[in-house]
């Protein structure tokens, strides 16, 4: 991978609440993203931290993650407590979609999208570990993430495929034919493919990435899919994921019961539907850290981070 770019956020925008973990952009150019305590809120004007606006759009009652909007007016929200919940932008309304997978409460689920037929497609982190302890799953490696699928007018999700390693964003390519999924655990994204004859099968589609990959975006069906990358490789848990579970479960144990300090290296990528690195753009030391989203709007990168009490706005690269 060629030598990343600068990142470099220009100004940030406090946002009231802390852990904007998932940023999307809309057709005007509004961000919305989730915060901690629960509500969805909206940015207008994004450019110009001295008049952006920041409101309160809903108030899911749990953690919203992953957000996903749709043509309608509403969006989805992969809420860690709750389940996949469908929000009405123009009142606020929640309501869930889907809060159990074969009869088990649906818990960490992460990232969605939704398909032009009306099947939503989403992703659950761990099986072993909540949100609030996510380090455990990246320590022990358990491989207990899941894809899932929503068919329209149904509350009761299928699963694709197990044992991800900490299942996180997730996009479509531009035909439909295929979703890339992001494992954090593994430092790579994956290939899901739901048309032709491989239909139902997974397979690598980009490996070895200089960061651990969580959320994904992209605007419509011809740009590229951003990744942000929530930490940099760490080849001392390379190691420990090849040793025995034991070993694994061990180390999990006293990682989720240590202060957690995220550093302060953050980077995006952009990469096409044949799995070329478009734009690779990284900074070593910075002080908004743990870079868990990225979008476009217009000329700016948005980044969110489930660490942090806001946004930070950066310059976007030259389309290539």
């Amino acid at each position: 991978m060629d030598r990343p770019a600068a990142l470099v956020p220009h100004h940030y925008l406090v946002l009231g609440g802390r852990g904007p973990e998932d940023v999307v952009a809309d057709s005007r150019g509004r961000v919305l993203t989730g915060l901690e305590d629960g509500r969805i809120v909206r940015v207008d004007g994004v450019a110009d931290p001295a008049t952006a606006r920041v409101e309160v759009l809903a108030e899911t009652g749990g953690r919203p993650l992953g957000l996903e909007l749709l043509p309608d007016d509403r969006l989805l929200v992969c809420d860690a407590d709750l389940g996949l919940l469908r929000v009405e932008l123009s009142d606020g309304t929640v309501r869930i979609l889907a809060d159990s997978v074969a009869g088990q409460p649906l818990r960490f689920a992460s990232n969605v999208v939704a398909l032009s037929d009306g099947s939503m497609y989403f992703t659950v982190s761990s099986r072993r570990y909540p949100l609030d302890q996510w380090i455990g799953d990246i320590v022990e490696h358990t491989g207990t993430g899941r894809l899932l699928r929503l068919a329209p007018d149904s509350e009761t999700p299928e699963v694709l495929l197990e044992g991800l390693q900490f299942a996180n964003g997730l996009a479509v390519s531009g035909d439909e034919s295929f979703l890339v999924i992001a494992e954090t655990g593994a430092r790579r994204l994956t290939r899901y493919r739901l048309t032709g004859p491989r239909a139902g099968e997974s397979d690598p589609f980009l490996e070895n990435l200089p960061g651990m990959p969580d959320n994904l975006w992209r605007a419509g069906k011809g740009g590229p899919i951003w990744v942000s990358l929530a930490g940099p490789r760490v080849p001392p848990l390379d190691l420990l994921h090849r040793a025995a579970p034991a070993v694994r479960r061990g180390a999990a144990r006293l990682a989720v019961r240590a202060p957690y300090r995220p550093t302060g290296m953050i980077g995006v990528l952009a990469v096409d539907d044949e799995g070329d690195v478009v734009h690779h753009l990284a900074r070593r030391h910075s002080g908004f850290r743990f870079v868990t989203s990225v979008c476009r709007s217009g000329d700016h990168l948005i980044l969110g981070s489930l660490w942090e009490h806001g946004i930070a706005v950066c310059e976007a690269p030259a389309p290539k």
